[in-house]
């Protein structure tokens, strides 16, 4: 059975038109007279994607039930059955309720391709798996919903539906997309223009690389191996050299010359790992890549120019940009070709960028005679050659004939190379004279006696000179390359302790000391800041330290023990620094515990004086006047009027008793004896008190509320206090039979609750007075007063780590928005909606 073509609408972001783009498409193809059904499609209560299906032959959807709650999924059986040509399958990342035939519907839509139906369906770019972290880090909100990379690859056509992020947020605010209730919360969270103009990028960007890897595809299938120019790909070669910046310069300019130009930079290792290089100039050249919008590379190969070419051509590069060798020039010479005259032959259709550089080819100059080897070694090589030697003659003058001289010199030829394996140079000339005296003395005529009668002899001693040499070199270099790798990897070694000791914060400084000890054979060290030991490790000697480095500008790091090489203390100088960061860490902690509390206290203070000075004077007025009132000897007032006096005496003496609660909460504040008792708290749990205090009903606020529990960390006693004001300023402002909607739901690790109202609004040159204490518009009488106030509100909220703002309300009106942090053991703390038509 051949199997059935996927075709995929792929989406930056809710509302983009995919599954309006889905359906459009399904009736195109209905009036070409294709057979076409609708398997499923999530309308999201949007009129103008409902009435694209109608017309359109739909597959009844199946009822399973979920802990009490009826669901409606595809139903994967009945579109088999039915088995049309094109089926439309919406959301293709969805997540199917428990019983279904598969989890998840990319899983169902396999089932109907392997059946050769032919499938469109849509995504969003949330949902791919390989970018849920970057849109994450973008948006903030993590999706539990993905779809494999893989699957999404093997689609025959991806089309991405494309709008611009200044229409989708018109369109969000227009109510064509979510409910007004919603549209303002999505627009200052999810929906902010720098969200929308991330992900769009992102979409186009993940479509051209999967246009790019089809290319490839393509290109293998069908065995292309020159370079196909789609885009300027400049691949830089870097040896980890002086001259690696200039060359990576000079490609990003070559890069930059067309639009959509990749920079890609390589570095070929050897298979040993032991090819020298400067590793921290090679780290600088790798950020340096990142900086310039580049990737880096490094491949492990034991043919340079070869293997360079051949990575060029597996990333279809067109242009490759090499340095000028820095061997000398006479070494150039007599090597023949280099790596740069075999890559020009090798590269074929591939521009190859040679660039002249500072480090280019120097003067000729000798090898240092100087070895990597211990003494204990040349010791060793020169007893070998002492004990060797004679011991080697006798056997020799014993075993000798007129026809033995080859394999005598053979046999002295073995003594010098053994002794230059053993201990390098200096056994090895030893070892090479005293054979070539040897050999005249007792094997050469006239023997027993020491005669160079001829240049042949001469040259002989010259040779096992040489050779002596050679192989020693040989030797000197294998031995500084293995301490040489020994030594690297130890570096890397306490180079990833120290980084991953500063990560962990609380223990870096003991880690580090104790590493320290550990990695330089040390009996103890110090960091000691001129007064008292902030941390030890090891055994301090009696005595000055052996080695003192200073740690910033206060501390110092004493080292007791041996005496350290240069190179110990290059690694010491890094560790110094990480030092002095986990100090200033420490330090910050230290601060930010103790000014944490201090702050909240301080910010409920401030608003809370600021408030009471205020409300102290309207109602102690109020009452004044009434009680004057009723005194007075020259006004016989009637019935109602004593009563309304006495009314209004009353409840401004309860507004004071109020206050003066508030001040006696200052008090205890400033002696800290009255904190922000911080606890999870569930969002019910705070509104509804909140709701029953001022006697508000079904009739007066409508609750939307998620299906979830939402657990925050607040003070339940100061969230009520704040929730009471503004339902009360809402209800005031709101118009007569009107609701106030009191909403929640959870963003990232915050949860938002907002109070919206549909009355006049706030003008945004008015938002910043409404929390500067007794702006009110309309303060006039005494039974509106504002109670605890806007500004003390701000104050409460922001002491318990949240945030109060005024947004506006779509079609008119004020939101006011509470941002708390979710509790730790929010059951979706963190969780994003699980489906596009929900509230982001």
């Amino acid at each position: 059975m051949t199997r059935g073509q996927l075709r995929v609408f792929l989406g930056a972001a809710p509302g983009v038109g995919k599954t309006y783009s889905m359906l459009e498409e399904g009736r195109r193809l209905v009036g070409e007279g294709r057979d076409v059904v609708v398997a499923v499609v999530e309308t999201h209560g949007r009129s103008a994607t409902a009435a694209m299906v109608e017309g359109l032959e739909v597959v009844p959807r199946t009822l399973v039930r979920h802990r009490g709650v009826e669901l409606t999924e595809m139903d994967l059986n009945a579109v088999l059955d039915r088995r049309p040509s094109i089926a439309l399958v919406d959301e293709l990342a969805h997540t199917n309720a428990p019983g279904m035939p598969h989890p998840k519907r990319w899983e169902d839509v396999e089932a109907l391709l392997n059946a050769g139906v032919n499938v469109i369906s849509t995504v969003n770019v949330q949902h791919i798996e390989s970018l849920n972290d970057v849109v994450r880090q973008i948006t903030g909100v993590p999706q539990r919903e993905t779809i494999p990379d893989s699957v999404l690859r093997l689609a025959d056509q991806i089309e991405v539906v494309d709008l611009s992020p200044s229409a989708l947020r018109d369109r969000l605010a227009e109510g064509l997309i979510y409910p007004s209730t919603r549209v303002d919360a999505a627009l200052s969270n999810y929906f902010r223009l720098g969200n929308l103009t991330a992900l769009r990028e992102l979409t186009l960007l993940w479509l051209a690389d999967e246009v790019d890897s089809a290319l490839k595809r393509y290109r293998a299938e069908k065995g292309i191996d020159n370079s196909w120019v789609a885009r300027e790909r400049v691949v830089v070669a870097l040896t980890g050299g002086p001259e690696g910046q200039t060359l990576l310069r000079r490609g990003a300019r070559i890069a930059a010359r067309s639009a959509g130009g990749e920079l890609h930079a390589v570095h070929i290792t050897m298979p040993d790992g032991l090819r020298p290089l400067n590793a921290g100039e090679l780290a600088l050249q790798r950020a340096l890549v990142e900086k310039l919008g580049g990737q880096f590379h490094q491949v492990v190969g034991s043919d340079i120019p070869r293997d360079l070419v051949e990575f060029a051509r597996g990333v279809n590069a067109s242009q490759l940009v090499i340095g000028v060798s820095r061997r000398p020039r006479l070494a150039a010479l007599l090597s023949g070709p280099g790596i740069g005259a075999t890559v020009i032959r090798e590269s074929g259709d591939i521009d190859v960028h040679i660039v002249t550089h500072a480090a280019a080819g120097g003067r000729f100059t000798l090898p240092q005679i100087g070895g990597a080897l211990t003494p204990r070694r040349r010791i060793t090589g020169f007893l070998f050659a002492l004990a060797g030697g004679p011991l080697l003659t006798q056997a020799l003058v014993a075993a000798r004939s007129e026809a033995s001289i080859t394999s005598d010199v053979l046999a002295y030829q073995l003594l010098v190379v053994v002794a230059a394996l053993i201990g390098g140079i200096w056994p090895a000339l030893f070892a090479a004279v005293l054979s070539g005296i040897t050999l005249n003395f007792f094997f050469i005529d006239p023997l027993y006696t020491l005669t160079i009668n001829s240049p042949i002899q001469f040259v002989a001693l010259i040779l096992y000179v040489i050779n002596a040499v050679l192989v020693s070199f040989v030797v000197d270099s294998a031995a500084r390359r293995s301490r040489a790798a020994r030594r690297a990897a130890a570096e890397s070694d306490l180079l990833a302790t120290v980084a991953g000791s500063v990560l962990r914060g609380g223990d870096a400084i003991e880690a580090l000391l104790g590493r320290t000890l550990e990695a330089f054979g040390l009996d103890g060290v110090r960091l000691y800041d001129g007064r008292e030991t902030i941390a030890r490790a090891g055994n301090l000697l009696p005595g000055e330290p052996s080695a003192i480095l200073p740690v910033g500008e206060l501390a110092q790091l004493e080292l007791f023990g041996r005496s350290l090489a240069a190179s110990d203390r290059r690694l010491l100088a890094v560790i110094a620094a990480q030092l002095d960061t986990a100090l200033g860490y420490r330090e910050l902690s230290a601060v930010a515990s103790e000014v944490a509390p201090l702050a909240e206290a301080d910010r409920v203070r401030t608003a809370l004086l600021a408030a009471v000075g205020h409300d102290l004077r309207r109602p102690l007025a109020a009452a004044t006047a009434a009680v004057t009132g009723l005194r007075s000897a020259d006004v016989d007032w009637s019935s109602e009027d004593r009563n309304e006096l006495l009314e209004t005496a009353e409840q401004s003496l309860g507004s004071l008793a109020g206050l003066v609660t508030d001040l006696l909460d200052v008090s205890r504040l400033q002696a800290g004896v009255l904190g922000v008792a911080i606890r999870p708290v569930g969002v019910e749990d705070a509104l509804l008190p909140a709701l029953e205090e001022l006697g508000l009903g079904p009739a007066d606020v409508e609750l939307d509320l998620p299906e979830e529990p939402v657990q925050i960390l607040a003070d339940p006693g100061l969230l009520q206090r704040v929730l009471v004001n503004l339902l009360a300023n809402a209800q005031r402002f709101n118009p007569a039979g009107q609701q106030v909607v009191l909403s929640a739901s959870r963003f990232g690790s915050t949860a938002d609750i907002r109070v919206i109202d549909t009355g006049p609004g706030i003008s945004e040159q008015r938002r910043d007075d409404v929390f500067v204490p007794f702006q009110r518009l309309g303060d006039t009488d005494n039974q509106t007063g504002l109670g605890l106030g806007m500004a003390l509100s701000k104050g409460f909220v922001e002491g318990m780590g949240g945030t109060l703002d005024i947004e506006d309300t779509p079609g008119g009106g004020a939101t006011m928005v509470i941002t708390l942090p979710l509790a730790e053991d929010d059951p979706l703390a963190g969780a994003p909606p699980e489906h596009e038509g929900d509230q982001p």
